[in-house]
């Protein structure tokens, strides 16, 4: 009898403790009213946030090793609580797909060109236009400042970390060119927009992507080619042309993005988004300096293959101006056909670029 009550009691007890165990488990499971719940998304507190960056340039070039030093700067400052793998060379999404890359979340980064995937973004290729671009530096300050102005609604399926972009593009040719004439009929090697822009000078627009230019040039194919300085040491073109022709009052320039999937950075605590904002915005002044020192590079890789600098004369800088006009009131009209106040955009740009003419 002692027995059966003895046992009655232990299991009395052992009740008591699970019913009071399972309701602190419900208490501490189950919010209080009015309490905020975080997404079940969001990475824990402590917990390593694991990242992936596409970077279109390949890993032995100056921007691509700029793209990786801002991602260790981002690790560094969050003390190991973000860990970034980079993966240049398109190696995980190629150049033209790297944008809708970050927005489908196969990469969580990526760095390319808004021009290779032209009239998608119709806002930010205003930037491309040949505004007289003095330097990668003002370039790149510019595209950011432009940004910053005019928020367009195109980039809204991403987080925008940062812009840049190369210094201008200029005319490397194996005959010399003083005067606007002289480019009449010369086969040049161009792309995109600078296809439009030889077409305007008078020259006639070979397209040609950058690995076969050598070759063209040295063997009379092309006449010349319409690009930033930098390619001349970059891609060794120095090697087979005779002159550059100083034209950065018509330079134009190729902007470039680094953004971030927008599910991925809202789940970033505050803090470590912070860290980001800050990181980026210093390495603006980062890239447009890894720009400007590419082409005082080319420069002196030019000079020593001997080749002559050309600067415009004076009275010639209003007439190539005036010639290329019609590509920037091409755009405008295009761009207001989509509903985009482009004249307006037009004019922030310019501003812009008086701003950072140095």
């Amino acid at each position: 009898m002692k027995r059966t009550i003895c046992s009655l009691v232990c299991g009395l007890l052992v009740l008591m403790l699970c019913i009071s165990c399972t309701k602190k488990a419900e208490e501490e499971t189950v919010p209080a009213e009015g309490a905020v719940v975080t997404d079940s998304g969001a990475a824990p507190r402590g917990e390593v946030v694991e990242l992936s960056y596409s970077i279109f340039f390949p890993p032995t070039h100056a921007q691509c090793k700029t793209g990786e030093a801002w991602a260790r700067e981002i690790e560094k400052r969050t003390q190991g609580q973000v860990k970034i793998n980079v993966f240049p060379g398109g190696t995980l999404t190629s150049a033209n797909e790297c944008y809708d890359g970050v927005v489908r979340g196969i990469s969580d980064i990526g760095m390319s060109c808004f021009a290779y995937t032209r009239g998608r973004f119709p806002v930010m290729e205003a930037v491309d236009l040949p505004m007289g671009y003095p330097s990668g530096m003002a370039a790149t300050r510019v595209a950011n400042e432009y940004y910053a102005q005019v928020k367009p609604k195109e980039l809204d399926d991403v987080h925008v970390l940062y812009v840049h972009a190369h210094g201008p593009g200029l005319l490397h040719t194996k005959k010399p060119v003083n005067r606007l004439e002289d480019l009449k009929g010369m086969k040049i090697r161009s792309t995109g927009l600078s296809a439009k822009l030889v077409e305007a000078l008078g020259g006639v627009p070979v397209a040609m992507p950058q690995p076969g230019t050598y070759e063209a040039l040295q063997k009379g194919v092309v006449e010349g080619t319409f690009a930033p300085i930098e390619t001349l040491k970059g891609w060794k073109q120095a090697e087979v042309i005779d002159y550059t022709i100083d034209c950065r009052g018509v330079g134009y320039t190729t902007a470039m993005f680094v953004v971030m999937n927008k599910d991925k950075w809202n789940r970033l605590p505050a803090d470590i988004q912070q860290v980001f904002t800050d990181v980026s915005a210093e390495y603006i002044t980062v890239h447009g300096q890894i720009w400007d020192e590419a082409d005082a590079e080319g420069t002196a890789f030019n000079e020593e293959q001997k080749n002559t600098f050309i600067t415009l004369p004076e009275d010639e800088i209003p007439r190539w101006k005036a010639a290329v006009k019609p590509v920037i009131d091409e755009y405008i009209a295009a761009a207001q056909a989509k509903g985009i106040d482009a004249a307006k955009n037009i004019s922030i740009l310019q501003a812009c670029v008086e701003k950072n003419i140095e």
